[in-house]
């Protein structure tokens, strides 16, 4: 052994206490200490922070290591501090510190007691700490999450676009090591430009995970779900990502309720408060964070069991990175991310606002996060094709809920060689959604603008349907008939594969996309446990009842208990008073007046059947909807006008509409006379009772049909169907 790589040895030993490196962490290292630039791209978990902390300590001078959070510094810094016997081993500086503990930080540092000093970025930039920095002795400059640099990024941060000339002032001959675990072959080549590194070393690991397993879920009943996921992982830590502070609040407090201890982590509360939560949850004081995307960056807890996205994020970059977070020790890491279209939409429109060049870069960067939660190839496949690398899906072992359950498919021979050639004839002009509007014949302004309704390839693909354009189109990129053109909209151009294709066509299997919408075929029991799935012949029994008891009461089946209801109770089996009240729409009144005969119903179903119930699966609401219903029902009693209780809680008049109704259906009792007398009359209030009497189902829909929408607008219907069900069903 060579007297370099043995002090190499020798130093990983005494600081770190590990006897061999990871990976290309010892080559990344050697070549830092060759004084050379270094660009590390290396997955969450794979030992990045190893690949500047060991040459900084053996280095003389400070190293420079440029972040973009508080909440990381201080926790590397405190592992840093761990292993050295002086706290001045490293440092941070940044806008947490007062005057004092700033002036202490520069004399060490001056003084070479300090191997390693984390900047924001923002603070590297401001003159007075240039001049300072001049007068100590740097020995490299680390920039870690160097993707904040590139607007193709996930993470782009305008202030990582002045680093290079930052450091060029502390020093022409200054090495820099730039690390990031995320990404695309775009994003690496703009870090490389803008620091100036084209000369540098790369070292590229895999970006495959092989311990993850990834799947996503049509997000139909997600605290449900994620209720029932996280009590049958007892025990185990985990972190949900929402995309919005109001959305961690409602999660976390949600969970509290259900009996999981949960923390919100968000920008909008203050440090020190954050920085409690990180440090409950590394302390295992707390089961789950509930976070937006601030939290996270190089956390360093490698027992992570579970990842949930409970919005889908706004870039592949950003889910990779976060799903990253789950299983660093090589344990077992699940991530699950719930999708819904809605959401997505949500995205877009926020995105309408920016700079045109910013929002086309979005726009792209968003339609490969659908691609992602739309397809029923591969996850891993997916991911790592994004990143640029290849990879044979038959490796997956069964790791993603797509090789798990494998979707429908078809010969696409004919489809792939109908695309190819179109996108050939419109010399690789157009993208994907303007592809699939050509092939199913829909007239857009853009089909119209270029004529393109009258090619003869317009309508030809309307008998396959859309879903099937897109599964050819996404997998022609995929399996690189295709290369989608990121610097240029994201048009479709033909690779060399493709263009062979045309001229010599083979037999082809695609996978059938799927449609997120009605899409339940995967065995609901595969992850949701027993009770996840609907058990039609109970409620079929259900209906049964409720018509039974109608007819005894002369009432409409639907004053009983509404469908929802009934569904709940055939999925969730309630077999007391105590688990009645917590079924969809059936608070205490409504429990005590109807539920008896259900509950002996469920019981026997249960007993004859041997079903194995499962125990969590009741939702308990949170204390903020329970004081929305008393302040509700305490304002309508005092005859306070609907708007007005609205505008007080910040809702619309079609949402109080609905948080009556719901207060209503559960079996509170309301007097809404005061408010419907003066805007209905009286004749047109009894027309409406006598249709709701005689109704067999509560449809506004149905009702507007059957008297009329030109007589009754839908909220005049709403409200007299609150007034039917409180006075006769309550």
């Amino acid at each position: 052994m060579s007297e370099v790589k043995r002090s190499l040895f020798d130093n990983l030993n005494s600081f770190f206490g590990f006897d061999k490196f990871k990976g290309d962490q010892e080559a990344i290292i050697t070549n830092i200490l060759s004084g050379n630039d270094t660009f590390v791209i290396m997955p969450t978990g794979g030992g990045k922070s190893m690949c500047y902390q060991l040459p900084a300590l053996m280095s003389d001078g400070t190293a420079i290591v440029i972040s973009p959070l508080i909440a990381l510094m201080k926790n590397q810094v405190d592992q840093v501090r761990a292993y050295g016997s002086d706290d001045s081993i490293a440092h941070f500086l940044n806008s947490s510190l007062n005057k004092g503990e700033i002036l202490q930080v520069k004399k060490d540092v001056v003084e070479g007691k300090t191997k390693l000093l984390y900047v924001a970025p923002e603070s590297l930039s401001k003159p007075e700490n240039i001049d300072f920095l001049n007068k100590a002795g740097i020995s490299f400059v680390a920039v870690d999450e160097a993707h904040c640099i590139s607007e193709w990024g996930h993470d782009f941060r305008p202030e990582y676009r002045k680093i290079r000339s930052v450091i060029s002032q502390l020093g022409e001959n200054t090495p820099i090591i730039a690390l990031t675990a995320t990404a695309t072959p775009k994003v690496q080549q703009d870090i490389l430009k803008n620091l100036q590194m084209q000369d540098a070393t790369i070292f590229k690991s895999s970006f495959n995970r092989n311990n993850l397993y990834y799947e996503v879920r049509p997000k139909k009943n997600p605290n449900k779900e994620i209720i029932k996921y996280i009590k049958g992982m007892q025990g185990k830590s985990g972190i949900i990502y929402c995309l919005s502070r109001k959305k961690v609040e409602e999660v976390a407090e949600t969970l509290n309720v259900n009996g999981i201890r949960a923390l919100p982590y968000h920008a909008g509360l203050d440090a020190k408060m954050r920085a409690a939560t990180q440090d409950k949850f590394l302390m295992e004081e707390v089961e789950v964070i509930v976070a937006t995307i601030a939290f996270g960056m190089g956390i360093d807890k490698p027992d992570v069991r579970f990842v949930i996205h409970y919005d889908m994020p706004k870039s592949m970059e950003g889910y990779y990175q976060e799903t990253g977070r789950a299983g660093r020790d090589g344990g077992e890491g699940h991530c699950i991310a719930f999708y819904d279209e809605k959401d997505i939409d949500k995205l877009a429109k926020f995105m309408k606002d920016k700079p045109v060049s910013e929002r086309e870069i979005g726009t792209q960067i968003l339609k490969e996060v659908v691609n992602y939660a739309e397809s029923a190839v591969c996850r891993r496949k997916q991911i790592l094709h994004y990143f640029g690398e290849s990879y044979n899906e038959a490796a997956c072992n069964n790791m993603c809920d797509n090789c798990r359950h494998p979707g429908e498919k078809f010969e696409a021979e004919q489809e792939l060689l109908t695309v190819l050639k179109l996108i050939k004839k419109l010399e690789e002009n157009f993208d994907e959604d303007h592809l699939v509007k050509i092939l199913v014949g829909v007239d857009t302004p853009q089909t119209i603008k270029y004529q393109h309704n009258k090619l003869p390839e317009f309508g030809k693909g309307r008998e396959q349907g859309e879903l099937t354009w897109k599964s050819v189109l996404r997998q022609a990129v995929l399996n690189n008939f295709l290369i989608r053109d990121v610097d240029n909209y994201g048009l479709l151009k033909l690779s060399k594969f493709g263009t062979s294709y045309i001229g010599a066509p083979y037999s082809i299997k695609f996978v059938m996309n799927k449609d997120m919408d009605i899409d339940q075929a995967r065995d609901s029991s595969d992850h949701n446990g027993p009770g996840g799935a609907l058990d039609e012949v109970l409620l079929g029994a259900l209906k049964e009842l409720r018509k039974k008891i109608a007819r005894q009461r002369n009432l409409p089946p639907f004053v009983i208990f509404q469908d929802p209801s009934l569904e709940d109770m055939a999925t969730h089996y309630p077999v007391s008073m105590e688990e009645m009240k917590h079924i969809s729409g059936v608070g205490a009144g409504k429990a005590m007046r109807y539920g008896g005969p259900f509950i002996e119903l469920i019981k026997n179903y249960v007993e004859e059947n041997e079903i194995d119930r499962a125990q969590d699966l009741t939702v308990r609401s949170t204390a903020n909807k329970s004081g929305n219903k008393i302040f509700i029902i305490q304002n309508i009693d005092r005859k306070i006008p609907l708007e007005d209780i609205a505008d007080s809680k910040g809702l619309s008049y079609q949402e109080i509409l609905h948080e009556i109704e719901t207060i209503v259906s559960s079996g509170t009792r309301l007097n809404l006379d005061y408010y419907i007398d003066d805007i209905i009359e009286e004749d047109r209030q009894d027309e409406v009772y006598d249709y709701f009497r005689s109704a067999e189902a509560d449809s506004i829909e149905a009702a507007l049909n059957e008297l009329g929408e030109t007589d009754y607008s839908r909220e005049e219907l709403q409200l007299l169907r609150i007034k039917f069900l409180s006075e006769f069903g309550n």
